[in-house]
């Protein structure tokens, strides 16, 4: 495997890790009758955008200055949208009504929705070694989910189950329709105008939501983990996904999201509030295998080179 993959490889286990454990600690932020000292999510969505925003462009400053086409600016609008706005928005509203384990479970679907509009956008075949990792990670992420104990107090909701769903599409979109724009750019590029574009968004929409919360009376255990989603989940994770499509097929970016349920599993039993037996460790191959089957499959490029090959 060449740098460039193993560089792409390296950056989605880092921005999985981090988004694996998202699910519990933003749960733990937001509000909920469970949880009257939590913040709205309408706010923490401003808190992310405006957070990574602020970040990004403070990085920016510190690198040589890449200018990016007009044409390409109206493109970042669209891919932020997309990859940011109602993914984030749609993700938090939607942990706040149902449970980290439905939203784990809707993220399965996404390897899924990626690999076939990937075929839309892209051309990206769908072979038979890609279509069997994709769902034998599906496979293992749900087994691994549905086989974990869960704490009490995580009630499920429709339309909070409904909103985790369209973000999940939304994200799917992001991936495939955008790469060409994503990758022709640098991580710190890319994601500075989106999350600016975001933050603008963000504001204007939902300035009376971050007016309303009670500041002074936020716990600092709601502080720590506001900052673990804006630091962590969004600017760390937002850089390090780009650098994943400058070298991987989306399809591939996308079944990281299977590596998610695995590390909030671990996280709950090293906190002592569940166990690893071989169903889960069964469970988590099945996952680590189908990301392997995945990343082995043959691009278009790939294929159209061995036509030629054959014809010759």
């Amino acid at each position: 495997m060449d740098k460039g993959k193993l560089k792409g490889h390296a950056a989605l286990w880092v921005a999985n890790i981090v988004w694996g454990l998202n699910a519990p600690i933003g749960k733990s932020v937001l509000w909920s009758e469970a949880n009257p000292g939590g913040v709205n999510p309408f706010a923490l969505s401003v808190y992310r955008m405006v957070g990574a925003a602020l970040l990004f462009w403070t990085v920016s400053l510190l690198l040589p200055r890449e200018r990016v086409a007009r044409r390409d600016i109206a493109l970042l609008l669209l891919a932020s949208v997309f990859g940011i706005q109602l993914n984030q928005m749609l993700f938090l509203w939607g942990l706040s009504l149902t449970s980290p384990i439905d939203t784990s479970i809707i993220a399965t679907v996404v390897p899924v929705l990626t690999m076939v509009l990937a075929t839309l956008f892209l051309r990206e075949p769908i072979t038979w070694l890609k279509a069997g990792g994709v769902f034998l990670g599906c496979a293992g992420a749900l087994i691994l989910i549905l086989v974990s104990q869960h704490g009490t107090g995580h009630s499920s909701s429709v339309m909070g189950d409904v909103l985790c769903i369209v973000s999940a599409v939304s994200y799917a979109t992001y991936l495939t329709a955008f790469r060409n724009v994503i990758v022709r750019y640098s991580p710190v590029t890319t994601m500075k105008w989106m999350f600016l574009f975001a933050a603008i968004v963000a504001v204007v929409i939902y300035y009376r939501p971050l007016t309303a919360v009670d500041y002074a009376g936020l716990a600092p255990r709601t502080w720590a983990g506001i900052g673990y989603v804006v630091v962590c989940s969004t600017f760390l994770s937002y850089l390090m996904v780009p650098i994943g499509q400058h070298h991987l097929r989306p399809t591939v970016v996308s079944m990281y999201n299977y590596v998610q349920p695995v590390v909030a599993v671990l996280f709950t039993v090293a906190i002592g509030l569940d166990t690893f037996g071989f169903t889960k460790a069964g469970a988590a191959l099945c996952v680590f295998a189908g990301v392997w089957l995945v990343t082995k499959s043959k691009s278009r490029a790939q294929l159209d080179a061995d036509r030629l090959k054959s014809g010759n």
